[in-house]
Order: structure tokens, then sequence, then C-alpha cells
């Protein structure tokens, strides 16, 4: 039997090709299951499903692939797959912002006020909100809209009106002001509420200072009509008393004068006590039980 040798360089180049063979199988074999497994979670993707829960007072907008679908979703259980699109809640109930600002006055003062914004998004145009805006609204219009319109009406008005009745017509100012730059955006501001104002301690002072005189003043009045009437009582009752007098003086003549003098003597001598009567002279009276 023969014996095949073969050289040892021949022999090291066949044993480089079969490891060669064999790690090209292994690529192959690896880019297969690369490819298997893209293909499943693609396939996976595709049919994987979530589902979301919109809540009363919020609609939803669908958002597939980057495209905002136009129209909104009503409070519901929706299915949507999580992977191809993105639900977004948008609450178009009233929501109420509460800042403390630092507002100027007429009289170049600064006013620290705490002050609310309710506001509601259109219900129709939520998808127009956020295509165009985001979710950040607050931050990105209305509350830049707030403070710019609440400082430049407060700008006209004394510090002292903020305080006082005026309020109700500086809150109706402002929310007419954010109407006009942000009412075709979507928002409707239903009211801004003044809840708490805090004056200057100067300013705090001069308005009690002044409160203080108005009642004195007021309280000084009140004295001095109370006099003006009590006088003029006075006088009504001189002038009843002047004008009684003189009616009795004018209706008294001698002859009545006599026959009061005699009715009261009668009526004296009815009396069981002893009695001296002295008369003017023209009748004089002694009288005894």
């Amino acid at each position: 039997m023969a014996l095949l040798v073969l050289p040892q360089k021949q022999l090291v180049n066949n044993v480089v090709t079969i490891k060669s063979i064999k790690n090209q199988n292994s690529y192959l074999q690896s880019i297969k299951r690369w490819i298997f497994l893209t293909l499943a979670t693609v396939a996976l993707a595709m049919t994987t499903v979530i589902c979301i829960t919109i809540r009363q007072g919020n609609v939803g907008v669908k958002r597939t692939i980057g495209k905002i679908d136009e129209k909104i979703i009503e409070p519901r259980t929706q299915l949507y797959n999580p992977f191809a699109t993105k639900m977004i809640v948008v609450p178009i109930r009233t929501e109420n912002i509460e800042v403390v600002l630092e507002l100027p006055s007429k009289e170049v003062l600064n006013v620290k006020a705490k002050i609310s914004t309710l506001y509601h998004v259109e219900k129709a145009k939520a998808t127009t909100i956020v295509g165009e805006i985001g979710l950040n609204y607050e931050s990105t219009v209305i509350l830049p809209v707030f403070r710019a319109s609440a400082a430049d009406l407060t700008a006209r008005y004394m510090a002292k009106d903020m305080h006082t009745g005026n309020r109700f017509g500086i809150e109706t100012a402002i929310k007419e002001q954010m109407m006009k730059t942000i009412g075709g955006r979507s928002f409707i501001i239903e009211a801004v509420l003044m809840k708490s104002i805090s004056l200057p301690d100067g300013l705090y002072r001069a308005i009690e200072e002044k409160l203080q005189a108005k009642q004195d003043a007021q309280r000084m009045e009140f004295i001095l009509q109370k006099e003006k009437q009590e006088a003029s009582r006075r006088t009504i009752e001189a002038k009843g008393i002047r004008d009684a007098n003189k009616i009795i003086s004018e209706g008294l003549t001698p002859q009545i004068i006599q026959y009061k003098t005699i009715e009261a003597y009668r009526e004296l001598s009815k009396s069981p006590n002893a009695k001296l009567i002295i008369g003017s002279g023209a009748q004089p009276i002694l009288m005894e039980p």
C-alpha cells in the first residue's frame, strides 16, 4: 500500500481553506439569524397594540409616524400601535394658572399681586394646538401673554385702584387684552382674578391716613348736621310756644278773666279745708267750710 505524503506547505493551505469555509458558513448563519430576528421584530411591532383610556374633560390626538390625524378622539378606551402611533391627551376642561407678579402702577410703584387665570382649550382645535404649539402651551403662549397684558394694564392705574373697587375693571381689561392676543389661537380666557394685592408700606399708611381723615370729616359733618337739626327743632318749638301765647293773650278779655277767676274760686270752695281767699279788691271773698 502506497502512502501519499503531502508537502508541509500544501497541508497548511488546506487547513486554512477548511477554516475559511467554516467561518463563511458561520457568518451566513449569523446573517440569517439577524434577518429572522429583524423580520420577527417588525412583525411583532406591526401587530402589537396597547390600550389607553381618555377620560372626561380630555380629548385624544393621534400622531402616526410623525403625522397628526385631524380627527380628535372623544373620551373612551382607544387601541393603538405604540411603535407607529403616539396618542396625545389634551385637556379641554377649565385650567387654573396662579402666579405671583410684581406689577407696575401709574405712579411707578411695584405692586405684588397673586393672580389666577382661568382658561380652556377649544375642543375642535385641539389637533391644531398640538401641531402648531405643542403641549407646553401654558409656558409658551398663555403665561407670556398674561404677564405682558397684566403689566400693560396695571401701568395705567394708580396702585390704590388695584386695592379698591376698580379691581374688577382691571381684571376685565386684562382678560380682554389676552383674548385679543391669543383668542385666535384656540384658547378661551374665562376669567382673570386678582386674589391678593400687596401695596408698598408707605402707600398703605397714606391710604389709611386718608381714610381716617375722611372718616373724621364725615363724623364732624354728621355732628354739625345733628346740631343744625337740633337748632331747627328748638326754633320751631319756640315759634310754637310764642304763637300759642300770642293766641292765648289775644283771646283773654277782662270778662273771660273774671269768669275764669270765679270758676277757680268755686272749685277751691269745694275743698273741706279752711281757706282764705283774697281777691283783687273788686271781689274779696272769705270762705270757710
